[in-house]
């Protein structure tokens, strides 16, 4: 079978302002001989010759690697959508001028949680920063989202949350579970919430509101307004089972190559464009196999039981993986709890 290759997360290095509590990838120092310019360059021509058609650029903070324009001039020259993921943190005039000539199709902003906890679980003035960055976007009408991680002390706030997004002319809010991997993992947080009142809450607020607000893929699966509850407004979408290795790829900044770039740990790694080239991973037909090689009979669980099992394939292969090692089985299912 031939997969085609549509979307990258692609980690371009691990620096950051922050040591979030729950970041997954322990971000904090650039790792030691990650990518060079040039190397990157490579990947970036790698993406565009295997059809990537959208990458999402995540750090670390993205910012804090000072070729990232030229990187990102490379994908949208060859008409790859290129979506940014930021803190906020360091935002400036000078960056917005970047974005803008980049051509940048958008920038998603983390804000998780009212002032006191965004700022508790991240740092103090970041949801200011984060907040004075969404206006600075906006208001040089470059498109514009937040991403929510939820957790047990932010998930309750999220009406709150959303008054506070109201006057912003976003184009969508994500809500997304943190995965207890990475420094969420180090048991200072609790990262179980109510999945009910998360669907309850869109379901009740998404026809309220001018942007769309829906769940990420470690949330859900087949209610009956799953397509909805993902901020599809026709309410035609739904949840196809985890694309990694599928249709989608990860890459950390020294180069190594996963399904999916919260698959974060060493098992996942299919290999490293230092040692091969991304199309020889990509179509290997041994690599990736946890999808590649599914089968509705590797389910456990009450998921083995499911009659949408077959096309769901359990859920998150990540999420599943860091909450209790199973990748067939998920472990929040709304059908299930």
């Amino acid at each position: 079978m031939t997969y085609k290759l549509r979307r990258c997360v692609w980690e371009i290095t691990l620096a950051c302002c922050f040591k979030c509590k729950y970041c997954g990838s322990r971000a904090g120092r650039a790792r030691e001989n990650e990518l060079t310019t040039e190397e990157c360059l490579k990947v970036a021509d790698e993406l565009i010759a295997l059809g990537c058609k959208r990458v999402s650029m995540i750090g670390g903070e993205v910012f804090m690697r000072r070729d990232w324009k030229e990187i990102v001039t490379r994908l949208t020259r060859s008409g790859v959508a290129v979506n940014i993921i930021t803190n906020g943190f360091l935002f400036s005039e000078s960056i917005l001028e970047e974005l803008r000539t980049a051509n940048i199709e958008s920038v998603s902003v983390s804000l998780d949680g009212p002032r006191e906890i965004h700022d508790k679980y991240r740092q103090k003035g970041s949801f200011d920063r984060a907040l004075a960055a969404v206006s600075a976007l906006l208001g040089a009408g470059v498109p514009t989202s937040i991403i929510t991680t939820l957790h047990s002390e932010n998930a309750p706030h999220l009406p709150e949350m959303l008054e506070t997004l109201k006057p912003y002319p976003i184009y969508a809010w994500q809500l997304q579970a943190c995965s207890p991997m990475g420094y969420a993992s180090d048991g200072e947080m609790d990262h179980r919430f109510d999945f009910r009142m998360v669907m309850d809450f869109i379901d009740k607020n998404a026809d309220t509101v001018p942007f769309s607000i829906g769940m990420a893929d470690n949330i859900g699966y087949f209610t009956d307004d799953d397509g909805r509850l993902r901020g599809n407004r026709s309410g035609v979408a739904f949840f196809r089972g985890c694309l990694a290795g599928i249709s989608a790829i990860g890459i950390d900044s020294v180069g190594n190559i996963r399904g999916c770039e919260s698959m974060y740990d060493e098992k996942f790694i299919e290999g490293n464009i230092r040692q091969q080239s991304l199309r020889s991973i990509w179509e290997d037909p041994g690599k990736f196999s946890y999808n590649r090689a599914f089968a509705k009979e590797l389910l456990t669980g009450k998921c083995a039981d499911c009659k949408f099992g077959e096309y769901c394939a359990g859920g998150c292969r990540s999420y599943n993986f860091f909450v209790h090692g199973k990748l067939y089985e998920s472990p929040y299912c709304a059908r299930n709890t």
